[in-house]
C-alpha cells in the first residue's frame, strides 16, 4: 500500500469525477470506477506517468493501463527492456511484476471523454508530487504526453513553458531527476503513426541509458 499522501482511494474531491465514476459503476457494476493506485516497484529508478485511467482499461480492472491499446504497448515495452515479468497484463490479479519501475497517472480517476480539467490536473497533482519525492536520486520520470510532462513541472512548481514538451527528450530537474519526454502511446497515436513501436523503443533505450550514466 501507498501512504495516503500519495494515493487516496477514497478522494471524492473532483465532484465532476466523482459523480462520473457513480455513473460507470451503475452501468458497469463489476468495473473498478474509483481513484487508481500506482502500480509497480516502489523503490524504482523509472517512473511511468500517464495522463488518467482508460474507460475500459485500468478503470475496469484497477490498474494502470491494463486493458487498452496503450496498454499492450507499453507492458511489452517494460518486458523487452527488462523492467516488467510479462510482455502482457491481463488482470489486476495476475502474477505480473515490475522491477526497478513504477506506473501512475497524473489524474488517478477517469474523466468524461479522457479529457481532464486544468482544475482537476491540479487538484490530483499534489498526489504525484509526493510519489516523485519517494524515488531515488536520479531516478528517471517518463511522461506519456504533454498533460503528464505538464504535471510533473507543476510539481516540481516550474513554470510549463521552462521545458517544451518534445519525443524522447530529457531534461535534469531541480533534484537531479529526469523528466524524460515520450508521446503517448495511446491507440490515436498507434493508428495515425505519430508514434510508431521503433519510436516507443527509443525512447526505453534512452531510459535506460539515463538510469544507468
Amino acid at each position: 500500500m501507498f501512504p495516503k499522501q500519495v494515493f487516496d482511494s477514497e478522494c471524492r474531491k473532483c465532484k465532476r469525477l466523482d459523480k462520473f465514476l457513480g455513473e460507470v459503476k451503475q452501468k458497469h457494476p463489476d468495473y473498478h470506477a474509483r481513484p487508481v493506485a500506482p502500480f509497480g516497484d516502489k523503490n524504482a529508478s523509472l517512473l511511468i506517468v500517464g495522463l488518467a485511467p482508460g474507460m475500459h482499461g485500468a478503470n475496469a480492472s484497477g490498474r494502470p493501463f491494463i486493458g487498452d491499446a496503450s496498454g499492450i504497448w507499453l507492458y511489452k515495452a517494460l518486458y523487452d527492456f527488462g523492467f516488467a515479468s510479462h510482455a502482457d497484463s491481463e488482470s489486476f490479479n495476475d502474477d505480473l511484476v515490475l522491477t526497478n519501475c513504477r506506473i501512475t497517472n497524473a489524474v488517478k480517476c477517469l474523466p468524461p471523454q479522457n479529457k481532464p480539467t486544468a482544475r482537476e490536473v491540479n487538484q490530483c497533482n499534489h498526489f504525484l508530487a509526493e510519489e516523485i519525492t519517494m524515488l531515488p536520486e536520479k531516478a528517471v520520470i517518463l511522461v506519456l504526453g504533454s498533460i503528464a510532462h505538464q504535471s510533473v513541472l507543476k510539481a516540481y512548481g516550474l513554470k510549463l513553458s521552462s521545458v517544451k514538451f518534445a519525443h524522447n527528450q530529457s531534461f535534469q530537474l531541480p533534484d537531479k531527476r529526469i523528466l524524460l519526454s515520450s508521446y503517448h502511446c495511446s491507440r490515436y497515436n498507434q493508428q495515425t503513426k505519430r508514434l510508431t513501436p521503433e519510436m516507443f523503443a527509443e525512447v526505453f533505450v534512452t531510459a535506460n541509458q539515463l538510469i544507468k550514466s
